[in-house]
């Protein structure tokens, strides 16, 4: 049998199809962010911060202790 050769799906159709399809691939896409970000809302692809500046913090706030205490 032939086809009829008329083309039985609208555009209206294919274009809310096409609207519905990258709807889901954004949804996928924040799905796999946040699943990457983990518990901490870290993302595991962001640098660590330095351990100097860490190191910094705590000097400074045992310093401010020490202050307090004197």
């Amino acid at each position: 049998m032939a086809s009829s050769g008329k083309k039985k799906t609208t555009m209206a159709k294919l274009s809310r199809e096409n609207r519905q399809r990258e709807k889901r691939a954004e949804k996928a896409a924040r799905a796999a962010v946040r699943k990457r970000e983990g518990v901490n809302g870290i993302l595991a692809d962001e640098a660590q911060p330095d351990d100097e500046a860490g190191t910094e913090e705590a000097w400074q706030l045992t310093r401010g202790l020490a202050q307090l205490d004197g």
